[in-house]
């Protein structure tokens, strides 16, 4: 009976264990919460997309964009793109709006040919992109200016609200300035080849400078990684055409001498 009720009692405190640990996860599902949040994914031939999720407020408030803020305002995104389109962007999705702590979201990805071109599209031309390939480096710096609208009436920032750009990059990190920003910037290196640069909305709308600066390795991972599996491939086979090799000639060797005792008629 004694074993039976510690085991009962295990059960209840790892049962506990657990619903804290959703809760937990449950009050932040997806990480930090941003209120503008730009996500380049550059890859090794200058090639690169970028994820915009960001308020309807912010998008006015920051880029400008001539959209109702109102939490009421329909936001239809087929309108969402035609006006990106007009300002430029090669738009590739958007997404479904959604609402979050009383204000109107909305995501919207775009590419170009070239991460240099990406400043052609107008909500993110308040960026200055540069890709300096060479044999045993690529550089990457982005600079970010002074945003370029007012915000609209009756929004309801506490002034904690933050902006993140984070870039996911191809390839090893070589060298960054994540480490060397001041008080107003913050930044993170995630899962080895993404970082995140963020500030408070309140100085995103300020204009506080912000420059993005990381040097990377001109070979992609995922290139890496297909010819590590194709030589791990070949190394397999050739363990196998050699184990083979040996149980055909110790065969044959064994034979050979069966046959040399006369125990084979």
């Amino acid at each position: 009976m004694y074993i039976i009720r510690s085991m009962r009692q295990w059960t209840r405190v790892g049962a506990a264990l657990v619903l804290l640990a959703l809760i937990a996860a449950c009050r932040l599902p997806f990480g930090r919460e941003y209120e503008y949040e730009e996500q380049l994914y550059l890859n090794v031939d200058g090639s690169a997309s970028v994820i915009v999720d960001a308020s309807i407020a912010a998008l006015v408030a920051l880029r400008g964009l001539p959209l109702d803020a109102s939490l009421g305002a329909r936001i239809d995104p087929v309108q969402i793109r035609t006006l990106f389109e007009s300002m430029g962007c090669r738009v590739l999705r958007v997404g479904q709006p959604w609402s979050r702590h009383g204000r109107r979201f909305v995501q919207v990805r775009v590419a170009a040919d070239h991460v240099s071109r990406l400043d052609a599209c107008g909500p993110l031309g308040w960026s200055r992109y540069t890709f300096d390939r060479k044999d045993e480096s690529i550089r990457f710096d982005q600079k970010v200016s002074s945003a370029s609208g007012t915000a609209p009436p009756n929004v309801n920032w506490t002034g904690q609200e933050l902006v993140a750009f984070r870039l996911h990059l191809p390839s090893k990190i070589l060298k960054h300035n994540v480490r060397r920003l001041g008080d107003n910037t913050t930044g993170e290196i995630e899962r080895g080849n993404i970082l995140t640069w963020e500030q408070r909305l309140t100085d995103r709308r300020a204009g506080v400078p912000l420059d993005m600066e990381v040097t990377i390795d001109p070979q992609s991972i995922l290139y890496r990684t297909l010819w590590l599996f194709a030589g791990s491939f070949v190394a397999a086979v050739l363990v196998l055409l050699a184990l083979i090799w040996w149980t055909m000639r110790k065969g044959r060797a064994m034979r050979m001498r069966q046959a040399g005792s006369g125990t084979i008629t």
